[in-house]
């Protein structure tokens, strides 16, 4: 399942001889991630950190040519525009090169108060950041502290929206309702969804090429930023990354440790080698299941608003006739099971999500099913241009297949899923055939770096609610034990995904602190939980 929320998809569903260059004359880049950190993570990439090293000065050298930005890009002025180039394979830094799309909009304050750019990625895989700066232009409060000092700076990773994006399956077919319960009934309803799976990898293949295929992972995407680093004449990086960002963010530590300023991670993927990403799929389903009751206990106690029942069961009882009646007939022919959970995952996602999901629901029941309809139903426009639900989903595939080595066995995965659907129903057969092209991968399956503290890791700040879905809770306690001399926040009794965009003074007062001075609390911190929805 994606590190975070995709639009409302659940498939049938947040780079020879090169030491010497990087000391070119002017050149502003950091020395190279250091040799020992390399050799931890057991992957053999001198090479890649020699490529990475060079394409960073080459950057260094060239900057960032800045420009409005294109008008169907959907960013306003004062945001510009511009492009990074990066190899496509690291180990091969004069070889084939894409463009990577970043924007960004100038710090508020003084020349006095300006500490540098902060560079931003929402997860995924397969999140777009160019909608960072944009906190600026509508003056979320959240940040102004912040944009005094930063500018805020946004892209596209490699395969992603205006960065060569990649694909796998035609983006018209991708969002057909596909109808069918995720829930299998046989062995026929799994064997359909095992013949997708394989089609959906071949299509990878196909359409994306395996040149391209091979290299999206999570490390030549922290190896792409520190080359947008570099191209943004910063020493070090200042960096915020949610979801998968954070797991961006702990590759990025570890291969660059020097190279990083300030880092704050919010809502922490678990970054434990033999997590990444099968296991890590598996913790969700059960996260999951454990928020949806969070969700369902909510509803019974606004049954005043919402007339769903006063206990959690009798909710649980009118969601299951919502999906047997919609399994049976899909709603206004496009709304079956899967797009039904497409949009109710919202729920245990976002506490934003709940006041929405429980009225689209209330009016169902009341006999008015048209909302539910209208919000469930698949985006039928969303088929053209960079940013597509088609293009997130296959950069989520690529790079999750990509950057470990899955179960090829069939008998595992049926064995594991069937287990934890006993208990965990609410997402973990439609969770398995998201992931389940990970198992016939047309290329490499790479190993996952071995996420630790390197030489000049400075301290880290990470963000955690207690009972989040998407990235279960103990991913930061792990992150946390990894780098040394980061502080721990967490939100408890809590469970949105995504804290550091949530009013929360005792958060929000520790990210601006962190950001603008370095500071951090000399212990770890317990805050208590934000405000709960009210209907």
């Amino acid at each position: 399942m994606r590190h975070n929320r995709p639009k409302s998809r659940v498939m049938a569903f947040g780079s020879a001889g090169f030491a010497a260059a990087a000391l070119i004359a002017g050149a502003v880049v950091a020395p190279a991630a250091n040799a020992q950190t390399n050799q931890a993570a057991g992957h053999g990439q001198d090479s890649a950190a020699k490529g990475a090293a060079l394409a960073a000065a080459r950057a260094a050298k060239a900057g960032i040519d800045w420009q409005d930005c294109p008008a169907d890009w959907g960013f306003e002025k004062p945001i510009q525009c511009g492009y990074v180039t990066v190899p496509i394979d690291y180990t091969k830094p004069n070889g084939k090169t894409i463009k990577l799309a970043v924007d960004r909009i100038a710090s508020t304050g003084t020349k006095e108060e300006r500490q540098g750019a902060l560079v931003y990625n929402p997860g995924g895989p397969g999140g777009s950041g160019m909608r960072f700066p944009r906190r600026v232009t509508t003056k979320n409060p959240l940040w102004v502290n912040t944009s005094k000092a930063y500018d805020f700076v946004g892209f596209d990773p490699r395969g992603v929206g205006h960065s060569a994006p990649i694909s796998c399956i035609d983006p018209q077919e991708f969002v057909k309702a596909p109808k069918a319960d995720p829930v299998p009934d046989s062995t026929a309803d799994k064997n359909a969804q095992r013949k997708l799976a394989r089609e959906y990898a071949d299509g990878c293949a196909a359409r994306t090429g395996r040149t391209m295929l091979a290299q999206m992972t999570t490390p030549n995407t922290a190896r792409d930023l520190d080359v947008i680093r570099a191209a943004l004449g910063e020493k070090k990086l200042n960096y915020l990354g949610v979801s998968y960002g954070t797991y961006l963010g702990a590759v990025y530590g570890t291969l660059f440790p020097s190279h990083v300023r300030r880092m704050i991670v919010d809502s922490v993927v678990n970054p434990a080698r033999d997590n990444i990403w099968y296991e890590a799929n598996l913790g969700q389903d059960v996260a999951f299941e454990g928020r949806w009751k969070d969700w369902e206990d909510w509803v019974a106690k606004n049954d005043a608003a919402f007339h769903l029942g006063t206990t959690r069961a009798a909710v649980q009882a009118k969601w299951l006739e919502l999906r047997a009646t919609a399994k049976k007939s899909p709603l206004g022919g496009v709304v079956g099971p899967a797009e039904l959970l497409g949009f109710f995952q919202g729920a245990p996602y976002y506490d934003s999500s709940w006041v929405p999901v429980a009225t689209a629901f209330s009016k169902y029941v009341a006999g008015d099913p048209q909302p539910l309809i209208d919000a469930a139903s698949p985006d039928m426009s969303d088929t053209a241009g960079n940013i597509t639900s088609e293009n997130g989903n296959a950069v989520y595939t690529a790079v999750e297949c990509t950057d470990a080595k899955w179960p090829t066995s069939w008998a595992k995965w049926d064995k594991d899923n069937t287990e934890l659907n006993k208990k965990y129903p609410f997402l973990t057969w439609s969770n398995a055939w998201m992931n389940l092209p990970c198992a016939t991968w047309p290329v490499k399956q790479q190993s996952p770096v071995e996420v630790r503290t390197g030489k000049g890791l400075p301290p880290v700040l990470i963000v955690q609610s207690q009972r989040d879905a998407a990235t279960p809770y103990e991913g930061a306690v792990v992150l946390h034990q990894r780098f040394k001399g980061s502080r721990l926040i967490t939100e408890k009794d809590a469970g949105s995904h995504g804290v550091t965009g949530l009013v929360n003074p005792c958060i929000n007062s520790r990210v601006d602190t962190y950001l603008l001075t370095g500071k951090l609390d000399k212990s770890d911190v317990t805050c208590t939980p934000h405000a709960t929805p009210v209907p």
